[in-house]
């Protein structure tokens, strides 16, 4: 999930639609993701799967629905890496540089490079050592926020107030009210974005019936507490009336950095490390996600063979995990070079948001389905349909937001501006060329469709 990193650079986003109402937009945000945890947590009990974002859909609602799911959610999964590469080397390239010049376009390209090939070593030597990895130093990032978030609560002392959790402070120009806290929600439930990343792994982990139960739920839980904690301190600290600003120049890095110095002076070099290392961590475990899901696609021939060889010593899917490098130096050249790093990661992220937001929904909706219809003895209203019902409900203005739709029908939802008003038109190029490749296997091979619905660990 890449909590730092997220706090630094997306959550920042955030706070140029939602001024000092940031706060409430993450809990927006933290809500329908709950919603979603839980219902992954319910399928993962009878669907442990690699494939398990695309198999859930395939099972409960259609083969061909899985299939477009898996189709958009290795797209995302994938995204993911170039974007938390720029995300890298902008965060770099803006403490050594002046966030200008020819020395900052250096930096940046080399240290985006770097990234990439750190994260390609990390994903080849297999799932255990990535995973341990990240686990370390996502601990160590929580425990370096949490403690600036507290220092900056102590200084504010009586400026401590309940303002940021209410619609007040939602101020900014074009985007007053709720419609800058959903506008906001865009990046806050970016943020989110990665617990469902345990779920793909469901075959390569003990007891995954329980093991990917607690760690969506948990990852959720304890990431929601995180994000309501810093970024009310950081608005409290910059002050709520004009934290719109907060994200005024990235290129310089994060502006954490600049409340750190006030209150740590050159401890400030611990959040940066902290963002840094949630970085690498956020990327190695996307680069997972992505692999696991090419592998479960190219196992049942929906995707190439190869990317679903595993390595004979790492038990990797090695081809995934090298062609995964090739995508991301590719994209993150391509963005990063025509946009700049910054507008090219937000544009990245947004659409990395957009496909996980419409696949939350359908998660959702596949538990209502699959528990009402194949485990109807278990139904509980509650969990498997009062709270995704919720859920699906609340992150659909989220996802019209950050697809540019719907503005005429729900008055609360505003486009986004250039360039990330293209993510609409380029997943709808993405999605086009998903429906003739479906029309072209429910004609050739609707077998290997049919595939989408089948779990493996039941045959092992």
């Amino acid at each position: 999930m890449a909590p730092a990193g997220a706090l630094a650079v997306s959550v920042v986003v955030g706070a140029t639609f939602a001024g000092g109402a940031l706060t409430l937009a993450v809990i927006f945000a933290f809500i329908p993701c709950l919603t979603v945890a839980i219902s992954i947590g319910q399928l993962a009990k009878h669907l442990p799967s690699a494939g398990s974002i695309y198999t859930y859909p395939a099972r409960a609602l259609h083969p061909t629905v899985g299939f477009l799911v898996g189709w958009g959610y290795a797209l995302a999964a994938a995204t993911w890496g170039p974007a938390v590469a720029l995300m890298t080397s902008v965060q770099i390239a803006g403490v050594m540089t002046p966030g200008r010049g020819k020395a900052y376009q250096v930096v940046w390209i080399a240290t985006f490079i770097a990234a990439a090939f750190v994260v390609l070593l990390l994903g080849y030597y297999g799932v255990q050592v990535s995973a341990r990895v990240g686990t370390i130093l996502g601990a160590i990032e929580i425990c370096i926020f949490l403690f600036l978030a507290a220092c900056l609560i102590a200084v504010a002392g009586p400026k401590n107030t309940r303002v940021p959790f209410g619609l007040g402070l939602a101020t900014v120009k074009g985007y007053e009210g709720i419609i800058g806290v959903f506008a906001a929600a865009v990046y806050t439930v970016q943020a989110f974005v990665g617990f469902e990343a345990a779920a793909p792994l469901a075959e390569e982990a003990r007891d995954p019936k329980r093991t990917i139960a607690r760690a969506t739920l948990s990852a959720c839980v304890v990431i929601g507490a995180f994000y309501v904690i810093t970024t009310y301190a950081a608005t409290i600290a910059f002050g709520p009336g004009h934290f719109q600003e907060f994200a005024a120049s990235m290129e310089r890095g994060s502006p954490w950095y600049a409340l750190a110095r006030s209150v740590w002076g050159a401890g400030w070099l611990l959040v940066f490390l902290a963002v840094l290392n949630s970085n690498f961590a956020g990327q190695n475990a996307f680069s997972n996600a992505a692999t696991r899901t090419w592998y479960a696609m190219a196992r049942i021939r929906l995707l190439p063979t190869a990317l679903s060889q595993t390595h004979p010593r790492w038990r990797s899917p090695h081809i995934a995990v090298l062609v995964q490098f090739a995508y991301t130096l590719a994209l993150g050249a391509a963005f990063g070079g025509f946009f700049g790093p910054v507008n090219g990661f937000i544009l990245l992220a947004t659409l990395c948001t957009a496909i996980p937001i419409g696949v939350y929904m359908l998660i959702n909706v596949s538990c209502v389905v699959y528990y009402l219809r194949d485990r109807p003895a278990e139904f509980r209203w509650l969990i498997h349909a009062v709270l995704p019902v919720l859920g699906a409900a609340f992150l659909t203005p989220v996802l019209l937001t950050a697809l540019g739709l719907g503005g005429s029908v729900l008055k609360f939802v505003t486009p986004l501006p250039y360039p990330i008003r293209l993510c609409g038109p380029i997943l709808g190029g993405w999605y086009i060329v998903g429906l003739l490749y479906l029309i072209y296997l429910l004609a050739r091979h609707p077998e290997r469709l049919e595939e989408t619905t089948r779990i493996f660990l039941d045959e092992s």
